[in-house]
């Protein structure tokens, strides 16, 4: 697999998404930073649409399985931890929420918040959209002004 497919691919995976896929890119594959950032932000959208569609049931589903408890009270923990500030503010929250590169934070925990309140589909995508943006500027100047922060190129 090329180093470009898995910056790409790699900023969908949950948890790690932007946080992980840029400073990859930058410091450890020494690709441009705008490269690496646009990469990144289309591959963090790539999930929005089928969580939009499927969070509610595959959640649903889960609830009914005991060996998924655990999964499903660290969902239910986080959204009860945050379903105030989204049902107040809804569209900044969440822009404001998936923007934020800290864990737990992102484009995956955003649109299963916003999925799981019923906000609407393309409110919400737009939301994911611009939050992913922000972040992933955030994370591209973080990653080229302080090279020596992430230490990749020993792991990679």
């Amino acid at each position: 697999m090329s180093k470009l497919l898995f910056i790409f691919l790699f900023s969908a995976v949950p948890i790690v998404e932007q946080r992980g896929a840029i400073p990859i890119g930058i410091l450890a594959y020494n690709y441009n930073p705008l490269l690496v950032m646009v990469l990144s932000y289309i591959g963090s959208l790539l999930p929005v649409p089928f969580i939009m569609l499927l969070f509610n049931k595959i959640y649903n589903w889960l609830k009914t399985k005991r060996q998924f408890d655990f999964l499903t009270n660290i969902i239910d923990n986080k959204i009860r931890k945050n379903i105030g500030k989204f049902e107040k503010y809804k569209e900044i929250a969440l822009i404001t929420f998936i923007a934020i590169p800290l864990p737990t934070t992102g484009v995956w925990t955003g649109t299963a918040i916003a999925a799981f309140l019923g906000l609407d589909f393309k409110k919400s995508f737009l939301c994911a959209a611009l939050g992913g943006l922000l972040s992933a500027i955030i994370i591209t100047v973080i990653s080229v002004m302080i090279p020596g922060f992430f230490p990749v190129k020993q792991v990679f």
